[in-house]
């Protein structure tokens, strides 16, 4: 039963370290699965409340640190789910005395991997492990099955493995964690997991746009298609949620809710952090970048508002056949949401290289078929083509989506063309399809580039016809004059 008096030394097998709606929730989560729980809260009253809510159970807590601390059998197990930043050292601070060789501390928030490297070499020189864990899956999956990215040291994770895949999600291929890799390698992944899931959002909207602004559709019948979407090749969460929000009238207005929601987007930093990293590694990730870009965009609505009086719109009506049109821009989403899964599994693997971290990215899109926000059938095929080429370098070049994305082109061109020609912007669509044209282009205007470099900085390039013979400078300017 729960308790809030001094708990029994060593009486509890895992620890919470913040009672905010993710710690209850997976708290309860491992609790489900038959392991005594010690909490605590910063505010001892939380604590109090938490065990006095879930009497019935086998947990136990105390506001006094040190005690819960003691609560913990060796190796003590400690999951912290407090705001990044900041309040993640003061935490670890405060633990590291009353820990003892061995004991395992993890950081389940949104913590930026190079922090977490620099908390893992830390905690390493006492003795003590480390793990950067990613969550994802919210409020519903932290309390019945979350997909988690825990990095850390490998042998100390086989401490963890039998309550992580307890509490984890599960489908078909399994329970959704697994080893990512040393230090800060989940929470790397964690955070591109989050730049896909803005790319993938972002696409989401454009489609969204397009059928309401070019075929004029409510959100009512938008909503059916979206249904139906996620019937095939699309099926996936956020589809899903987007057909069940676009169902959704205003109490207040009975107007569809969407259509009462201020179009400014939030962001928490996880994808410019994606974008960030992308620029140093050289990854290009422009699908990911143009869904930062409308979040940005989206919130200069003022701005917006004021540029629409001045420089008016062009029309947006759509004259061709709108079955067909509907199902192009189905053919647009999966191509583009293809490049976008392209783009981060390229980051993850770059990310690998240069921490050595070995990560295995067909286990990546495996963990992430069930339990996170970017859970889709796609992540299942993505899974295969890895079962099938390790180390294929792109996934547009993996045998089976080559033919899927080549069989959605036509249609996907004709909804960037059609939507610039009614003026409704893309960006991740178009964007999408620009990483496309150039990744299979076997001449890019970049040696225009290399010439102008050199022509004002003597930066030098390569001769095509001699690409090995290292780089050269052109005087310019007296070539011209001759």
């Amino acid at each position: 039963m729960s308790t809030t008096s001094a708990p029994a030394v060593g009486s509890a097998q895992f620890g919470v370290v913040g009672l905010g709606v993710m710690g209850q929730n997976l708290a309860l989560n491992v609790s489900d699965h038959g392991q005594v729980v010690s909490v605590w809260n910063l505010e001892a009253d939380w604590v109090t409340k938490f065990l006095t809510q879930h009497s019935d159970r086998k947990m136990t807590g105390s506001g006094d640190l040190k005690e819960f601390v003691q609560s913990l059998a060796r190796p003590r197990r400690i999951l912290m789910m407090i705001m990044a930043g900041n309040p993640v050292d003061q935490m670890l601070d405060k633990l590291a005395p009353l820990l003892e060789p061995g004991d395992i501390v993890i950081d389940g928030g949104n913590s930026f991997f190079k922090d977490t490297q620099r908390r893992e070499a830390a905690y390493r020189t006492k003795n003590l492990n480390f793990f950067g864990m990613g969550v994802s899956g919210g409020e519903e999956g932290a309390r019945f099955g979350p997909s988690l990215m825990p990095g850390g040291d490998e042998a100390s994770y086989e401490h963890l493995k039998p309550t992580l895949e307890a509490i984890a999600a599960k489908t078909d291929y399994g329970a959704c964690v697994t080893y990512v890799g040393p230090n800060g390698a989940g929470h790397f992944v964690k955070m591109v997991h989050n730049g896909i899931e803005y790319g993938d959002m972002q696409l989401i909207a454009e489609a969204y746009d397009l059928l309401r602004k070019a075929l004029g559709l409510g959100a009512k019948e938008i909503a059916a298609i979206f249904e139906e979407w996620n019937k095939g090749k699309l099926e996936s969460y956020l589809i899903e949620i987007t057909s069940h929000v676009l169902q959704v009238d205003d109490p207040e207005t009975g107007k569809p809710l969407v259509d009462m929601i201020l179009d400014k987007a939030g962001q928490k930093g996880t994808g410019k952090w994606t974008q960030q990293i992308a620029l140093d590694l050289a990854v290009p990730i422009p699908t990911i970048g143009a869904a930062l870009d409308a979040r940005v965009l989206s919130s200069m609505k003022d701005e917006r508002v004021a540029a629409s009086k001045k420089l008016g719109a062009p029309s947006r009506q759509y004259s061709g056949d709108k079955k067909e049109f509907i199902n192009a821009v189905q053919d647009a989403l999966y191509a583009s949401k293809v490049c976008s899964y392209a783009q981060g599994m390229s980051l993850i693997r770059a990310g690998s290289k240069e921490w050595n971290w070995n990560v295995n990215l067909r286990e990546m899109a495996r963990i992430w078929t069930g339990g996170c926000i970017i859970r889709a059938r796609l992540l299942a095929d993505i899974m295969h083509a890895f079962d099938r080429d390790a180390n294929v370098a792109n996934l547009l070049v993996e045998s089976e989506f080559t033919s899927r994305v080549l069989e959605s082109e036509k249609n996907w061109r004709s909804v960037v063309q059609t939507a610039a020609g009614l003026g409704i912007p893309t960006p991740a669509f178009s964007s999408s399809l620009a990483y496309f044209d150039s990744y299979r282009s076997m001449q890019l205007p970049q040696n225009l580039t290399q010439a102008q470099r050199d022509f004002f900085g003597a930066h030098t390039y390569q001769r095509a016809d001699r690409p090995d013979a290292g780089f050269v400078h052109t005087d310019w300017i007296k070539l011209v004059k001759k």
